[in-house]
Protein backbone atom coordinates (compact mmCIF):
# COMPACT_ATOMS: atom_id res chain seq x y z
CA UNK A 1 0.00 0.00 0.00
CA UNK A 2 1.23 3.80 -0.02
CA UNK A 3 3.58 4.85 2.54
CA UNK A 4 1.98 6.03 5.89
CA UNK A 5 4.77 8.39 5.92
CA UNK A 6 3.04 10.50 2.53
CA UNK A 7 -0.20 9.56 3.11
CA UNK A 8 -1.56 8.45 6.78
CA UNK A 9 -2.04 11.98 7.89
CA UNK A 10 -4.58 12.83 4.87
CA UNK A 11 -6.25 9.37 5.23
CA UNK A 12 -7.53 9.66 8.59
CA UNK A 13 -8.41 13.10 8.29
CA UNK A 14 -10.33 11.93 5.02
CA UNK A 15 -11.92 9.01 7.10
CA UNK A 16 -13.08 11.65 9.97
CA UNK A 17 -14.72 13.82 7.06
CA UNK A 18 -16.34 11.30 5.05
CA UNK A 19 -17.84 9.56 8.62
CA UNK A 20 -19.26 13.06 9.40
CA UNK A 21 -20.55 13.60 6.21
CA UNK A 22 -22.33 10.09 6.38
CA UNK A 23 -23.30 11.03 10.41
CA UNK A 24 -24.99 13.71 8.85
CA UNK A 25 -26.68 12.41 5.64
CA UNK A 26 -28.04 10.15 8.63
CA UNK A 27 -29.28 13.23 11.10
CA UNK A 28 -30.85 14.64 7.74
CA UNK A 29 -33.03 11.01 6.98
CA UNK A 30 -36.26 10.80 8.63
CA UNK A 31 -37.15 7.32 6.63
CA UNK A 32 -36.38 3.56 8.72
CA UNK A 33 -34.18 1.32 7.11
CA UNK A 34 -35.57 -0.19 3.77
CA UNK A 35 -33.41 -3.40 4.07
CA UNK A 36 -35.35 -6.46 2.65
CA UNK A 37 -38.77 -4.70 1.61
CA UNK A 38 -39.56 -1.93 -1.54
CA UNK A 39 -38.06 1.60 -0.42
CA UNK A 40 -40.18 4.52 -0.86
CA UNK A 41 -36.98 6.10 -2.37
CA UNK A 42 -33.46 5.30 -3.00
CA UNK A 43 -30.29 7.48 -2.78
CA UNK A 44 -27.82 7.07 -5.68
CA UNK A 45 -24.16 8.64 -4.81
CA UNK A 46 -22.13 10.48 -6.91
CA UNK A 47 -18.70 11.65 -6.63
CA UNK A 48 -18.38 15.25 -8.02
CA UNK A 49 -15.30 15.45 -8.63
CA UNK A 50 -15.23 18.34 -11.26
CA UNK A 51 -17.87 19.66 -9.18
CA UNK A 52 -21.77 19.40 -8.40
CA UNK A 53 -22.86 22.45 -10.05
CA UNK A 54 -21.57 21.39 -13.40
CA UNK A 55 -21.99 17.48 -12.47
CA UNK A 56 -25.77 17.52 -10.97
CA UNK A 57 -27.39 18.22 -14.96
CA UNK A 58 -25.57 15.45 -16.54
CA UNK A 59 -26.69 13.35 -14.37
CA UNK A 60 -30.33 13.98 -13.47
CA UNK A 61 -31.72 13.03 -16.56
CA UNK A 62 -30.48 9.34 -15.68
CA UNK A 63 -31.90 9.39 -12.17
CA UNK A 64 -35.15 10.43 -13.90
CA UNK A 65 -34.86 7.83 -16.10
CA UNK A 66 -34.12 4.83 -13.78
CA UNK A 67 -37.33 6.54 -10.97
CA UNK A 68 -39.20 6.20 -13.96
CA UNK A 69 -38.04 2.75 -14.79
CA UNK A 70 -38.06 1.34 -11.47
CA UNK A 71 -40.82 2.64 -10.03
CA UNK A 72 -39.11 4.24 -7.22
CA UNK A 73 -37.63 7.58 -6.68
CA UNK A 74 -34.41 8.30 -7.22
CA UNK A 75 -32.66 10.97 -5.44
CA UNK A 76 -28.83 12.27 -6.31
CA UNK A 77 -26.21 12.22 -3.04
CA UNK A 78 -22.84 13.94 -4.16
CA UNK A 79 -19.64 14.14 -2.48
CA UNK A 80 -16.18 15.42 -2.93
CA UNK A 81 -14.24 12.62 -1.72
CA UNK A 82 -14.43 8.65 -2.15
CA UNK A 83 -14.70 8.15 1.57
CA UNK A 84 -17.86 10.27 2.04
CA UNK A 85 -19.28 7.90 -0.52
CA UNK A 86 -18.02 4.25 1.14
CA UNK A 87 -19.33 5.61 4.68
CA UNK A 88 -22.76 6.68 3.78
CA UNK A 89 -23.13 3.70 1.80
CA UNK A 90 -22.12 1.90 5.16
CA UNK A 91 -24.58 3.44 7.06
CA UNK A 92 -27.29 2.79 4.72
CA UNK A 93 -27.83 6.23 3.48
CA UNK A 94 -26.96 5.56 -0.09
CA UNK A 95 -28.55 2.19 -1.68
CA UNK A 96 -26.94 2.66 -4.83
CA UNK A 97 -23.79 4.57 -6.35
CA UNK A 98 -21.43 5.25 -9.00
CA UNK A 99 -17.56 4.35 -7.89
CA UNK A 100 -14.49 4.51 -9.26
CA UNK A 101 -12.70 1.20 -9.19
CA UNK A 102 -10.93 1.72 -5.96
CA UNK A 103 -13.23 3.12 -3.77
CA UNK A 104 -15.57 0.28 -4.88
CA UNK A 105 -13.70 -2.68 -3.63
CA UNK A 106 -13.35 -0.90 -0.14
CA UNK A 107 -17.49 -0.30 -0.39
CA UNK A 108 -17.12 -4.30 -1.43
CA UNK A 109 -15.19 -5.09 1.67
CA UNK A 110 -16.91 -2.50 4.50
CA UNK A 111 -20.12 -0.90 3.14
CA UNK A 112 -22.26 -4.52 2.41
CA UNK A 113 -21.92 -3.45 -1.59
CA UNK A 114 -21.90 -5.35 -4.55
CA UNK A 115 -20.69 -4.81 -8.13
CA UNK A 116 -24.09 -4.53 -10.46
CA UNK A 117 -22.67 -3.49 -13.35
CA UNK A 118 -19.61 -1.68 -15.00
CA UNK A 119 -19.45 1.17 -17.50
CA UNK A 120 -17.88 1.57 -20.90
CA UNK A 121 -16.45 4.55 -22.34
CA UNK A 122 -17.86 6.75 -25.63
CA UNK A 123 -15.90 4.04 -27.82
CA UNK A 124 -17.24 1.30 -26.06
CA UNK A 125 -14.30 0.78 -24.22
CA UNK A 126 -14.11 -0.91 -20.49
CA UNK A 127 -11.42 0.75 -19.71
CA UNK A 128 -9.50 4.55 -19.00
CA UNK A 129 -5.87 5.32 -18.40
CA UNK A 130 -4.28 6.72 -15.28
CA UNK A 131 -1.79 10.07 -16.72
CA UNK A 132 0.65 12.56 -15.51
CA UNK A 133 -0.12 16.10 -16.66
CA UNK A 134 2.25 19.14 -16.70
CA UNK A 135 1.80 22.21 -18.27
CA UNK A 136 2.53 22.79 -21.82
CA UNK A 137 6.31 24.00 -22.45
CA UNK A 138 7.00 23.67 -18.97
CA UNK A 139 10.03 21.72 -20.15
CA UNK A 140 9.28 18.80 -17.77
CA UNK A 141 9.77 15.14 -18.90
CA UNK A 142 8.85 11.82 -17.21
CA UNK A 143 12.52 11.44 -17.40
CA UNK A 144 13.20 14.72 -14.85
CA UNK A 145 10.14 13.91 -13.19
CA UNK A 146 11.80 10.40 -12.11
CA UNK A 147 15.04 11.57 -11.32
CA UNK A 148 13.42 13.16 -8.44
CA UNK A 149 16.21 15.88 -6.71
CA UNK A 150 12.88 17.39 -4.86
CA UNK A 151 12.58 19.92 -7.81
CA UNK A 152 8.72 19.69 -8.16
CA UNK A 153 5.45 20.83 -6.49
CA UNK A 154 3.27 17.18 -7.71
CA UNK A 155 -0.07 16.63 -6.62
CA UNK A 156 -1.72 12.95 -6.14
CA UNK A 157 -5.04 12.62 -6.17
CA UNK A 158 -7.77 11.46 -3.73
CA UNK A 159 -6.31 8.66 -1.47
CA UNK A 160 -8.55 6.71 -2.53
CA UNK A 161 -8.47 7.36 -6.48
CA UNK A 162 -7.61 4.33 -8.52
CA UNK A 163 -6.50 6.42 -11.32
CA UNK A 164 -5.10 9.42 -9.31
CA UNK A 165 -3.02 7.83 -6.38
CA UNK A 166 -3.12 3.35 -6.81
CA UNK A 167 -2.28 3.18 -10.02
CA UNK A 168 0.32 5.67 -10.22
CA UNK A 169 1.75 4.14 -7.29
CA UNK A 170 1.47 0.86 -8.72
CA UNK A 171 2.80 1.10 -12.37
CA UNK A 172 4.91 3.96 -11.76
CA UNK A 173 6.60 4.74 -8.68
CA UNK A 174 6.62 1.91 -6.25
CA UNK A 175 8.51 -0.45 -8.96
CA UNK A 176 11.27 2.03 -8.95
CA UNK A 177 11.20 2.03 -5.20
CA UNK A 178 10.11 5.78 -5.27
CA UNK A 179 8.59 7.25 -2.38
CA UNK A 180 6.69 10.79 -3.72
CA UNK A 181 7.24 11.98 -0.33
CA UNK A 182 11.23 11.86 -0.70
CA UNK A 183 10.98 12.56 -4.49
CA UNK A 184 9.52 15.86 -4.83
CA UNK A 185 9.79 19.03 -3.17
CA UNK A 186 6.12 19.15 -2.08
CA UNK A 187 3.14 16.43 -2.32
CA UNK A 188 -0.40 17.52 -2.15
CA UNK A 189 -3.83 15.52 -2.34
CA UNK A 190 -6.53 17.12 -4.51
CA UNK A 191 -9.44 16.37 -6.54
CA UNK A 192 -8.69 15.64 -10.63
CA UNK A 193 -10.49 19.00 -10.97
CA UNK A 194 -8.43 20.80 -8.50
CA UNK A 195 -4.99 19.37 -9.98
CA UNK A 196 -5.48 19.80 -13.50
CA UNK A 197 -6.02 23.65 -12.77
CA UNK A 198 -3.02 24.16 -10.79
CA UNK A 199 -1.35 22.22 -12.96
CA UNK A 200 -2.65 24.90 -15.95
CA UNK A 201 -2.49 27.34 -13.87
CA UNK A 202 0.97 26.90 -12.54
CA UNK A 203 0.44 26.08 -9.41
CA UNK A 204 1.52 22.83 -9.38
CA UNK A 205 4.94 21.15 -11.51
CA UNK A 206 3.08 17.61 -12.02
CA UNK A 207 -0.06 15.90 -10.83
CA UNK A 208 -2.02 12.86 -11.55
CA UNK A 209 -5.48 12.90 -13.63
CA UNK A 210 -7.03 9.97 -16.13
CA UNK A 211 -8.17 10.27 -19.28
CA UNK A 212 -11.78 10.97 -18.57
CA UNK A 213 -11.09 13.57 -16.84
CA UNK A 214 -9.30 15.16 -18.72
CA UNK A 215 -11.84 15.32 -21.60
CA UNK A 216 -14.22 16.71 -19.39
CA UNK A 217 -11.63 19.45 -18.17
CA UNK A 218 -11.42 19.75 -22.18
CA UNK A 219 -14.96 20.28 -22.83
CA UNK A 220 -16.21 22.34 -19.92
CA UNK A 221 -12.16 24.73 -20.07
CA UNK A 222 -10.79 24.08 -23.51
CA UNK A 223 -8.16 27.44 -23.60
CA UNK A 224 -6.64 26.17 -19.95
CA UNK A 225 -7.14 22.62 -21.35
CA UNK A 226 -4.90 23.49 -23.91
CA UNK A 227 -2.15 24.55 -21.68
CA UNK A 228 -1.50 21.14 -20.20
CA UNK A 229 0.32 17.99 -21.18
CA UNK A 230 0.55 14.10 -21.01
CA UNK A 231 4.04 12.58 -20.14
CA UNK A 232 2.96 9.47 -18.79
CA UNK A 233 -0.10 6.90 -19.36
CA UNK A 234 -0.69 4.13 -17.12
CA UNK A 235 -1.90 0.55 -18.73
CA UNK A 236 -5.68 0.11 -19.09
CA UNK A 237 -7.69 0.24 -15.76
CA UNK A 238 -11.15 -1.18 -15.25
CA UNK A 239 -13.62 1.65 -15.80
CA UNK A 240 -16.31 2.98 -13.05
CA UNK A 241 -18.88 0.24 -11.61
CA UNK A 242 -22.22 0.30 -10.37
CA UNK A 243 -22.71 -0.61 -6.88
CA UNK A 244 -25.93 -1.66 -4.67
CA UNK A 245 -26.53 -2.73 -1.13
CA UNK A 246 -26.10 -6.46 -0.64
CA UNK A 247 -29.54 -5.82 2.08
CA UNK A 248 -31.30 -4.03 -1.39
CA UNK A 249 -34.63 -5.87 -2.01
CA UNK A 250 -33.95 -8.20 -4.58
CA UNK A 251 -37.06 -7.05 -6.67
CA UNK A 252 -35.85 -3.77 -6.69
CA UNK A 253 -31.83 -4.70 -7.42
CA UNK A 254 -32.74 -6.86 -10.64
CA UNK A 255 -34.74 -3.59 -12.02
CA UNK A 256 -31.99 -1.62 -11.27
CA UNK A 257 -29.28 -4.26 -13.04
CA UNK A 258 -32.15 -4.48 -16.01
CA UNK A 259 -32.08 -0.46 -15.93
CA UNK A 260 -28.62 0.10 -16.45
CA UNK A 261 -28.40 -3.22 -18.81
CA UNK A 262 -30.98 -1.85 -20.96
CA UNK A 263 -30.36 1.93 -21.35
CA UNK A 264 -29.27 3.73 -24.28
CA UNK A 265 -29.84 0.02 -25.93
CA UNK A 266 -32.57 -0.42 -29.00
CA UNK A 267 -33.97 1.71 -31.32
CA UNK A 268 -36.40 4.82 -31.34
CA UNK A 269 -36.59 7.91 -29.69
CA UNK A 270 -36.07 6.97 -26.10
CA UNK A 271 -33.25 5.27 -26.71
CA UNK A 272 -31.99 8.00 -28.78
CA UNK A 273 -32.63 10.50 -25.79
CA UNK A 274 -31.03 8.18 -23.79
CA UNK A 275 -28.04 7.86 -25.64
CA UNK A 276 -27.75 11.82 -25.77
CA UNK A 277 -27.69 11.44 -22.10
CA UNK A 278 -24.64 8.88 -21.69
CA UNK A 279 -23.02 11.27 -24.47
CA UNK A 280 -23.08 13.80 -22.16
CA UNK A 281 -21.31 11.65 -19.55
CA UNK A 282 -18.84 10.50 -21.49
CA UNK A 283 -20.46 6.92 -21.55
CA UNK A 284 -21.31 4.51 -23.81
CA UNK A 285 -23.53 2.60 -21.69
CA UNK A 286 -23.30 -0.47 -19.17
CA UNK A 287 -22.77 -3.97 -19.31
CA UNK A 288 -22.62 -6.74 -16.61
CA UNK A 289 -20.44 -7.64 -13.80
CA UNK A 290 -19.96 -8.85 -10.54
CA UNK A 291 -17.37 -8.06 -8.22
CA UNK A 292 -14.60 -9.97 -9.95
CA UNK A 293 -14.69 -7.34 -12.23
CA UNK A 294 -12.02 -4.93 -9.48
CA UNK A 295 -9.22 -7.94 -9.64
CA UNK A 296 -7.11 -5.82 -11.33
CA UNK A 297 -7.42 -3.37 -8.32
CA UNK A 298 -6.57 -6.13 -6.03
CA UNK A 299 -3.31 -6.83 -8.25
CA UNK A 300 -2.28 -3.16 -8.06
CA UNK A 301 -2.78 -3.15 -4.37
CA UNK A 302 -0.67 -6.91 -4.58
CA UNK A 303 1.95 -5.07 -6.23
CA UNK A 304 1.90 -2.08 -4.32
CA UNK A 305 2.09 -4.28 -1.15
CA UNK A 306 5.21 -6.15 -2.29
CA UNK A 307 7.04 -3.10 -3.27
CA UNK A 308 6.58 -1.73 0.27
CA UNK A 309 7.91 -5.16 1.64
CA UNK A 310 10.42 -4.69 -0.47
CA UNK A 311 11.67 -1.78 1.31
CA UNK A 312 12.26 -2.90 4.64
CA UNK A 313 14.16 -5.93 3.69
CA UNK A 314 12.02 -8.45 5.55
CA UNK A 315 12.25 -11.67 4.06
CA UNK A 316 9.58 -12.73 5.79
CA UNK A 317 7.69 -10.01 4.87
CA UNK A 318 8.78 -10.07 1.21
CA UNK A 319 8.00 -13.54 0.54
CA UNK A 320 4.40 -13.62 2.09
CA UNK A 321 3.66 -10.61 -0.63
CA UNK A 322 5.00 -12.09 -3.40
CA UNK A 323 3.12 -15.43 -2.49
CA UNK A 324 0.17 -13.04 -2.31
CA UNK A 325 0.86 -11.13 -5.79
CA UNK A 326 1.56 -14.13 -7.58
CA UNK A 327 -1.38 -15.76 -6.52
CA UNK A 328 -3.38 -12.63 -7.23
CA UNK A 329 -1.73 -12.45 -10.49
CA UNK A 330 -2.13 -15.58 -11.78
CA UNK A 331 -6.05 -15.78 -11.17
CA UNK A 332 -6.53 -12.91 -13.06
CA UNK A 333 -4.72 -13.98 -15.77
CA UNK A 334 -6.75 -17.24 -15.79
CA UNK A 335 -9.89 -15.14 -15.28
CA UNK A 336 -8.70 -13.10 -18.57
CA UNK A 337 -8.20 -16.09 -20.51
CA UNK A 338 -11.69 -17.23 -19.91
CA UNK A 339 -13.20 -13.71 -20.60
CA UNK A 340 -11.28 -12.06 -22.97
CA UNK A 341 -13.64 -9.22 -23.60
CA UNK A 342 -13.88 -7.90 -19.58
Amino acid sequence: MIRRSLLGGRALKGMVLGLAAALSLAACSEKPSTAGKTPKELTFSILSAENQASMGPLWQPLLDDMSNQIGVKVKPYFATNYTSLIEAMRFGQVQVGWFSADPALEATRRADAEVLGRVVDAGGDATYKSVLIVRKGSGITLDKVMACGKKYSFGLGDTKSTSGTLAPMAYLFTPKNIDPAQCFKTVKNGSHQANVNSVANGVLDVATNNTVGLLFFARENPEAAARIETIWTSPPLPESSILVRKDLDPAVKEKIRQFFLTYGVGTGPQADKQREVLKNLAYGGFRPADDTYLDPIREMEAANELGEARKTGDKARIAKAQAAFDQIRAANAQRRAAQPDV
